[in-house]
Protein backbone atom coordinates (compact mmCIF):
# COMPACT_ATOMS: atom_id res chain seq x y z
CA UNK A 1 0.00 0.00 0.00
CA UNK A 2 2.90 2.51 0.10
CA UNK A 3 2.92 3.25 3.68
CA UNK A 4 6.22 2.05 4.44
CA UNK A 5 9.37 0.39 2.93
CA UNK A 6 11.10 -2.03 3.66
CA UNK A 7 14.40 -0.62 3.80
CA UNK A 8 13.31 2.41 5.53
CA UNK A 9 12.06 0.10 8.56
CA UNK A 10 14.39 -2.52 9.06
CA UNK A 11 17.55 0.40 8.77
CA UNK A 12 14.84 1.90 12.07
CA UNK A 13 15.38 -1.79 13.89
CA UNK A 14 18.78 -2.15 13.41
CA UNK A 15 19.17 1.45 14.45
CA UNK A 16 17.25 0.86 17.51
CA UNK A 17 18.89 -2.44 18.14
CA UNK A 18 21.93 -1.21 17.81
CA UNK A 19 21.42 1.75 20.52
CA UNK A 20 19.21 -0.40 22.84
CA UNK A 21 15.99 -1.45 22.69
CA UNK A 22 13.25 1.32 24.70
CA UNK A 23 10.53 3.54 24.39
CA UNK A 24 13.15 6.13 23.66
CA UNK A 25 15.31 4.69 21.73
CA UNK A 26 12.13 3.60 19.69
CA UNK A 27 10.56 6.79 19.45
CA UNK A 28 13.44 8.90 18.37
CA UNK A 29 14.68 6.46 15.58
CA UNK A 30 11.30 6.68 14.05
CA UNK A 31 10.22 10.26 14.82
CA UNK A 32 13.51 10.84 13.18
CA UNK A 33 12.62 9.08 10.15
CA UNK A 34 9.13 11.30 9.86
CA UNK A 35 11.10 14.44 10.70
CA UNK A 36 13.27 12.74 7.60
CA UNK A 37 10.38 12.27 5.01
CA UNK A 38 8.56 14.72 5.75
CA UNK A 39 10.95 17.63 4.87
CA UNK A 40 10.73 18.70 1.15
CA UNK A 41 13.59 17.09 -0.95
CA UNK A 42 16.07 19.76 -1.74
CA UNK A 43 15.28 19.33 -5.34
CA UNK A 44 14.44 17.13 -7.72
CA UNK A 45 16.00 15.68 -10.91
CA UNK A 46 18.45 18.36 -12.30
CA UNK A 47 17.54 20.56 -9.88
CA UNK A 48 13.52 20.64 -11.19
CA UNK A 49 10.38 20.66 -8.45
CA UNK A 50 10.06 17.07 -6.97
CA UNK A 51 6.84 15.51 -8.35
CA UNK A 52 3.95 15.34 -6.63
CA UNK A 53 3.77 11.48 -6.43
CA UNK A 54 6.83 11.67 -5.21
CA UNK A 55 6.11 13.99 -2.28
CA UNK A 56 2.43 12.67 -1.94
CA UNK A 57 4.38 8.44 -0.82
CA UNK A 58 7.30 9.99 1.09
CA UNK A 59 4.47 11.63 3.30
CA UNK A 60 2.66 8.62 3.40
CA UNK A 61 5.81 7.06 4.63
CA UNK A 62 6.54 9.92 7.17
CA UNK A 63 2.85 9.81 8.44
CA UNK A 64 3.45 5.78 9.31
CA UNK A 65 6.87 6.50 10.61
CA UNK A 66 5.45 9.12 13.31
CA UNK A 67 2.34 7.13 13.93
CA UNK A 68 5.26 4.43 15.44
CA UNK A 69 7.02 6.94 17.58
CA UNK A 70 3.73 8.40 18.81
CA UNK A 71 2.53 5.01 20.10
CA UNK A 72 5.62 4.98 22.20
CA UNK A 73 6.20 8.63 23.08
CA UNK A 74 4.51 8.74 26.66
CA UNK A 75 7.46 6.16 27.34
CA UNK A 76 9.97 8.62 26.76
CA UNK A 77 11.43 11.07 29.01
CA UNK A 78 9.64 13.46 26.89
CA UNK A 79 6.19 12.66 27.47
CA UNK A 80 5.01 15.87 26.72
CA UNK A 81 5.77 15.66 23.28
CA UNK A 82 2.85 13.71 22.26
CA UNK A 83 0.67 16.14 21.03
CA UNK A 84 4.17 17.88 18.62
CA UNK A 85 3.94 13.83 17.43
CA UNK A 86 0.46 13.71 16.61
CA UNK A 87 0.82 17.11 14.75
CA UNK A 88 3.91 15.99 12.86
CA UNK A 89 1.90 12.95 11.67
CA UNK A 90 -0.93 14.82 10.90
CA UNK A 91 0.45 17.27 8.68
CA UNK A 92 1.98 14.38 6.42
CA UNK A 93 -1.40 13.21 6.48
CA UNK A 94 -2.95 16.07 5.18
CA UNK A 95 0.30 16.55 2.70
CA UNK A 96 -0.31 13.26 0.90
CA UNK A 97 -4.35 13.79 1.12
CA UNK A 98 -4.10 16.93 -0.49
CA UNK A 99 -1.95 15.69 -3.00
CA UNK A 100 -3.54 12.52 -4.71
CA UNK A 101 -5.47 12.94 -7.24
CA UNK A 102 -8.38 14.09 -7.07
CA UNK A 103 -6.97 15.26 -4.03
CA UNK A 104 -9.20 14.23 -0.77
CA UNK A 105 -12.04 16.22 0.04
CA UNK A 106 -11.73 18.01 3.50
CA UNK A 107 -14.63 18.89 5.76
CA UNK A 108 -15.20 19.62 9.28
CA UNK A 109 -18.80 17.84 10.20
CA UNK A 110 -20.43 19.06 13.36
CA UNK A 111 -20.98 16.70 15.74
CA UNK A 112 -22.28 17.21 19.93
CA UNK A 113 -19.51 20.97 20.66
CA UNK A 114 -16.82 20.19 18.33
CA UNK A 115 -16.74 18.93 14.72
CA UNK A 116 -15.11 15.85 12.96
CA UNK A 117 -12.31 16.17 11.00
CA UNK A 118 -12.92 14.23 7.55
CA UNK A 119 -11.19 12.85 4.64
CA UNK A 120 -13.54 12.26 1.13
CA UNK A 121 -10.83 10.17 -0.92
CA UNK A 122 -12.75 9.65 -4.79
CA UNK A 123 -11.67 7.85 -7.54
CA UNK A 124 -12.64 10.86 -9.77
CA UNK A 125 -14.20 14.15 -9.57
CA UNK A 126 -17.21 12.79 -11.56
CA UNK A 127 -20.39 13.63 -9.74
CA UNK A 128 -21.45 10.24 -9.54
CA UNK A 129 -23.23 8.29 -7.26
CA UNK A 130 -20.66 5.59 -6.03
CA UNK A 131 -20.85 2.88 -3.16
CA UNK A 132 -19.39 5.00 0.00
CA UNK A 133 -17.41 3.08 2.56
CA UNK A 134 -16.85 5.10 6.04
CA UNK A 135 -13.34 3.53 7.35
CA UNK A 136 -13.25 3.71 11.16
CA UNK A 137 -10.09 3.42 13.59
CA UNK A 138 -9.89 1.83 16.79
CA UNK A 139 -8.27 2.66 20.04
CA UNK A 140 -4.79 3.24 18.90
CA UNK A 141 -4.58 3.80 15.21
CA UNK A 142 -3.84 6.43 13.13
CA UNK A 143 -5.42 8.17 9.91
CA UNK A 144 -2.67 6.70 8.01
CA UNK A 145 -3.92 3.00 8.63
CA UNK A 146 -7.33 3.59 6.85
CA UNK A 147 -5.42 4.26 3.88
CA UNK A 148 -4.06 0.65 3.98
CA UNK A 149 -6.94 -1.04 5.30
CA UNK A 150 -9.82 0.52 3.13
CA UNK A 151 -9.15 3.85 1.54
CA UNK A 152 -6.85 1.94 -1.70
CA UNK A 153 -8.98 -0.84 -1.88
CA UNK A 154 -12.02 1.26 -2.48
CA UNK A 155 -10.70 3.41 -4.74
CA UNK A 156 -9.56 0.47 -6.68
CA UNK A 157 -12.44 -0.54 -7.26
CA UNK A 158 -14.13 3.00 -8.23
CA UNK A 159 -16.01 3.52 -4.52
CA UNK A 160 -15.41 6.65 -2.10
CA UNK A 161 -13.96 6.71 0.95
CA UNK A 162 -14.40 8.20 4.45
CA UNK A 163 -11.63 8.79 7.00
CA UNK A 164 -12.36 10.79 10.07
CA UNK A 165 -11.71 11.55 13.37
CA UNK A 166 -14.11 10.36 16.07
CA UNK A 167 -13.97 11.19 20.02
CA UNK A 168 -10.86 9.02 21.52
CA UNK A 169 -8.94 9.21 18.44
CA UNK A 170 -6.69 11.75 16.23
CA UNK A 171 -7.21 15.11 16.83
CA UNK A 172 -10.19 15.19 19.17
CA UNK A 173 -8.20 13.18 21.44
CA UNK A 174 -4.46 14.40 21.31
CA UNK A 175 -5.42 17.96 20.53
CA UNK A 176 -8.97 19.00 22.15
CA UNK A 177 -9.06 16.14 24.25
CA UNK A 178 -11.22 14.74 24.31
CA UNK A 179 -11.66 10.81 25.37
CA UNK A 180 -14.10 7.75 23.73
CA UNK A 181 -17.71 7.95 23.58
CA UNK A 182 -19.87 5.06 24.69
CA UNK A 183 -22.43 6.11 21.93
CA UNK A 184 -20.95 6.01 18.38
CA UNK A 185 -23.75 6.10 16.82
CA UNK A 186 -24.38 9.84 18.09
CA UNK A 187 -20.61 10.18 15.86
CA UNK A 188 -21.75 7.87 12.77
CA UNK A 189 -25.26 9.57 12.03
CA UNK A 190 -23.33 13.10 11.29
CA UNK A 191 -21.50 11.34 8.95
CA UNK A 192 -24.04 9.72 6.90
CA UNK A 193 -26.12 13.50 7.15
CA UNK A 194 -22.88 14.39 5.39
CA UNK A 195 -22.72 12.18 2.86
CA UNK A 196 -26.17 11.69 2.04
CA UNK A 197 -26.15 15.48 0.93
CA UNK A 198 -23.16 14.58 -1.58
CA UNK A 199 -24.27 13.95 -5.48
CA UNK A 200 -21.47 12.14 -5.75
CA UNK A 201 -22.61 9.68 -2.87
CA UNK A 202 -25.35 6.58 -3.51
CA UNK A 203 -27.18 7.00 -0.40
CA UNK A 204 -28.54 3.59 -0.82
CA UNK A 205 -24.84 1.94 -0.22
CA UNK A 206 -23.24 3.46 2.48
CA UNK A 207 -21.28 1.11 4.52
CA UNK A 208 -18.89 1.03 7.40
CA UNK A 209 -16.10 -0.77 8.78
CA UNK A 210 -14.07 -0.60 12.13
CA UNK A 211 -10.86 -1.73 12.66
CA UNK A 212 -9.60 -3.37 16.26
CA UNK A 213 -11.77 -2.28 18.66
CA UNK A 214 -13.34 0.10 15.90
CA UNK A 215 -15.52 -3.40 15.18
CA UNK A 216 -17.16 -2.69 18.61
CA UNK A 217 -17.76 1.14 17.81
CA UNK A 218 -19.34 0.43 14.36
CA UNK A 219 -21.44 -1.88 15.42
CA UNK A 220 -22.59 -0.09 17.89
CA UNK A 221 -23.35 2.43 15.21
CA UNK A 222 -25.38 -0.14 13.13
CA UNK A 223 -27.41 -0.50 16.17
CA UNK A 224 -28.98 2.51 15.93
CA UNK A 225 -28.12 4.15 12.48
CA UNK A 226 -30.60 2.40 9.82
CA UNK A 227 -28.95 4.01 6.62
CA UNK A 228 -26.39 2.07 6.84
CA UNK A 229 -26.25 -0.78 4.21
CA UNK A 230 -23.35 -3.30 5.13
CA UNK A 231 -21.64 -3.30 8.54
CA UNK A 232 -17.87 -4.81 8.66
CA UNK A 233 -16.38 -5.51 12.22
CA UNK A 234 -12.49 -6.01 11.71
CA UNK A 235 -12.58 -8.17 14.27
CA UNK A 236 -16.10 -8.86 16.67
CA UNK A 237 -15.25 -7.24 19.77
CA UNK A 238 -18.51 -6.80 22.18
CA UNK A 239 -16.79 -6.08 24.86
CA UNK A 240 -13.60 -4.54 24.49
CA UNK A 241 -13.42 -4.33 28.24
CA UNK A 242 -12.55 -7.82 28.58
CA UNK A 243 -8.96 -7.15 26.43
CA UNK A 244 -7.96 -5.08 29.72
CA UNK A 245 -5.64 -7.66 31.40
CA UNK A 246 -8.13 -9.58 34.33
CA UNK A 247 -5.51 -8.15 37.41
CA UNK A 248 -7.22 -4.35 36.63
CA UNK A 249 -10.24 -5.66 35.95
CA UNK A 250 -10.59 -7.69 39.51
CA UNK A 251 -9.52 -3.98 40.71
CA UNK A 252 -12.82 -2.10 39.62
CA UNK A 253 -15.75 -2.61 41.86
CA UNK A 254 -18.85 -0.07 42.32
CA UNK A 255 -17.34 1.04 45.04
CA UNK A 256 -15.33 4.44 43.27
CA UNK A 257 -13.53 4.73 46.85
CA UNK A 258 -12.13 1.57 47.05
CA UNK A 259 -11.04 0.69 43.88
CA UNK A 260 -9.08 3.72 43.87
CA UNK A 261 -7.75 3.13 47.34
CA UNK A 262 -6.34 -0.56 45.80
CA UNK A 263 -4.87 1.19 42.52
CA UNK A 264 -3.19 3.93 44.18
CA UNK A 265 -1.54 1.61 46.95
CA UNK A 266 -1.41 -1.62 45.99
CA UNK A 267 -0.82 -1.15 42.06
CA UNK A 268 0.60 1.67 41.05
CA UNK A 269 3.82 1.41 43.18
CA UNK A 270 4.42 -2.11 41.71
CA UNK A 271 4.50 -1.58 38.49
CA UNK A 272 7.31 -1.66 35.94
CA UNK A 273 8.33 1.42 34.07
CA UNK A 274 6.88 -0.62 30.95
CA UNK A 275 4.05 -1.27 32.30
CA UNK A 276 3.21 2.00 33.43
CA UNK A 277 3.68 3.36 29.95
CA UNK A 278 0.99 0.57 28.66
CA UNK A 279 -1.53 1.19 31.15
CA UNK A 280 -1.05 5.28 30.56
CA UNK A 281 -1.07 4.54 27.20
CA UNK A 282 -4.62 2.19 27.32
CA UNK A 283 -6.56 4.52 29.40
CA UNK A 284 -5.07 7.98 28.17
CA UNK A 285 -8.26 7.23 25.72
CA UNK A 286 -10.64 6.94 28.44
CA UNK A 287 -10.25 10.19 30.48
CA UNK A 288 -8.73 13.59 30.09
CA UNK A 289 -7.22 13.48 33.41
CA UNK A 290 -5.46 10.28 32.19
CA UNK A 291 -4.29 11.89 29.39
CA UNK A 292 -2.80 15.00 30.98
CA UNK A 293 -1.59 12.63 33.88
CA UNK A 294 -0.02 10.47 31.25
CA UNK A 295 2.28 13.62 29.77
CA UNK A 296 3.36 14.84 32.85
CA UNK A 297 5.09 11.34 33.48
CA UNK A 298 2.75 10.50 35.76
CA UNK A 299 0.01 7.25 36.28
CA UNK A 300 -3.17 8.62 36.37
CA UNK A 301 -5.01 8.13 40.07
CA UNK A 302 -8.55 7.60 39.33
CA UNK A 303 -9.05 4.16 37.50
CA UNK A 304 -12.82 3.98 38.18
CA UNK A 305 -13.73 6.88 35.85
CA UNK A 306 -11.94 5.64 32.99
CA UNK A 307 -12.66 2.20 33.48
CA UNK A 308 -16.30 3.17 33.52
CA UNK A 309 -15.76 4.06 29.59
CA UNK A 310 -14.26 1.19 29.24
CA UNK A 311 -17.16 -1.11 30.65
CA UNK A 312 -19.35 1.07 29.11
CA UNK A 313 -18.37 -0.42 25.51
CA UNK A 314 -20.25 -3.72 26.34
CA UNK A 315 -22.50 -4.10 23.27
CA UNK A 316 -23.57 -7.37 23.86
CA UNK A 317 -27.35 -6.50 24.54
CA UNK A 318 -27.44 -4.13 21.10
CA UNK A 319 -25.74 -6.18 18.73
CA UNK A 320 -29.11 -8.30 18.03
CA UNK A 321 -30.59 -4.94 16.78
CA UNK A 322 -28.38 -4.89 13.73
CA UNK A 323 -30.18 -4.97 10.51
CA UNK A 324 -27.60 -4.55 7.98
CA UNK A 325 -25.63 -7.10 6.74
CA UNK A 326 -22.18 -7.61 8.76
CA UNK A 327 -19.27 -9.36 8.23
CA UNK A 328 -17.43 -10.55 11.38
CA UNK A 329 -13.51 -11.06 11.11
CA UNK A 330 -11.58 -13.18 13.14
CA UNK A 331 -7.71 -14.11 13.46
CA UNK A 332 -5.58 -16.87 14.62
CA UNK A 333 -3.99 -16.15 17.79
CA UNK A 334 -6.04 -12.97 17.77
CA UNK A 335 -4.40 -11.43 21.33
CA UNK A 336 -7.09 -8.66 22.42
CA UNK A 337 -10.56 -10.43 21.79
CA UNK A 338 -10.21 -14.01 21.64
CA UNK A 339 -13.17 -15.61 21.22
CA UNK A 340 -15.51 -12.50 21.13
CA UNK A 341 -15.50 -12.59 17.10
CA UNK A 342 -17.29 -15.56 17.10
CA UNK A 343 -19.58 -14.45 20.28
CA UNK A 344 -20.76 -11.19 18.08
CA UNK A 345 -21.40 -13.53 15.20
CA UNK A 346 -24.19 -16.04 17.24
CA UNK A 347 -25.35 -12.58 18.33
CA UNK A 348 -26.45 -11.35 14.91
CA UNK A 349 -29.65 -11.99 13.87
CA UNK A 350 -29.09 -9.96 10.37
CA UNK A 351 -27.94 -11.94 7.15
CA UNK A 352 -24.08 -12.59 8.64
CA UNK A 353 -21.07 -14.09 7.63
CA UNK A 354 -17.76 -14.89 9.89
CA UNK A 355 -14.30 -15.68 8.19
CA UNK A 356 -11.45 -16.47 10.01
CA UNK A 357 -7.92 -15.21 8.59
CA UNK A 358 -5.40 -17.93 9.29
CA UNK A 359 -1.86 -18.28 10.36
CA UNK A 360 -2.05 -20.82 6.58
CA UNK A 361 -1.99 -17.88 4.82
CA UNK A 362 0.43 -15.68 6.54
CA UNK A 363 -3.13 -13.56 8.04
CA UNK A 364 -2.76 -13.67 11.81
CA UNK A 365 -2.69 -11.85 14.85
CA UNK A 366 -5.28 -9.27 15.71
CA UNK A 367 -5.94 -7.02 12.33
CA UNK A 368 -3.94 -9.06 10.23
CA UNK A 369 -0.50 -7.01 10.99
CA UNK A 370 1.25 -8.67 7.99
CA UNK A 371 -1.35 -8.83 5.40
CA UNK A 372 -3.21 -6.10 4.88
CA UNK A 373 -4.38 -6.74 1.03
CA UNK A 374 -5.33 -10.77 1.94
CA UNK A 375 -7.64 -8.89 4.85
CA UNK A 376 -9.01 -6.23 2.15
CA UNK A 377 -9.52 -8.99 -0.54
CA UNK A 378 -11.76 -10.42 2.10
CA UNK A 379 -13.67 -7.59 3.07
CA UNK A 380 -14.54 -5.68 -0.11
CA UNK A 381 -15.05 -8.55 -2.39
CA UNK A 382 -18.10 -9.61 0.68
CA UNK A 383 -19.16 -5.58 0.66
CA UNK A 384 -18.98 -5.88 -3.36
CA UNK A 385 -21.35 -8.89 -3.51
CA UNK A 386 -23.69 -7.36 -0.40
CA UNK A 387 -23.75 -3.34 -2.03
CA UNK A 388 -24.24 -5.50 -5.50
CA UNK A 389 -21.41 -3.37 -7.31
Amino acid sequence: MRASEVGEVLTAVNAINTAGLSAQTFTDTFRAWGDRLAAPPAAGRHGGETPSQTRRFRSLRAAQYYAQALFYVLGTRSPGDEEAVYLAGRKAWDTFARLCSPAAVRAQVPYAKTRLPVWFFRPDDRDEPRPTVILTNGSDGQNLDMWTYGVAAALGRGWNAVVYDGPGQGQLLFVEEIPFTTRWEQVVAPLVDWLDARGDVDSSRIAITGLSMGGNLVARAAAFEPRLAAVVCMPGAPNPWLGFDKEIRDIVTADKAETNRVWNEDVVPELTPELATTVKKRFEIFSREALREARAGRVFKDLWTPAQVAIGLDITKVVPRIKAPTLVLDYDFEQFYPGQPRQMYELLRSKREYVKLTAATGAQLHCSPMAPQQHCDVVFDWLADVLQR
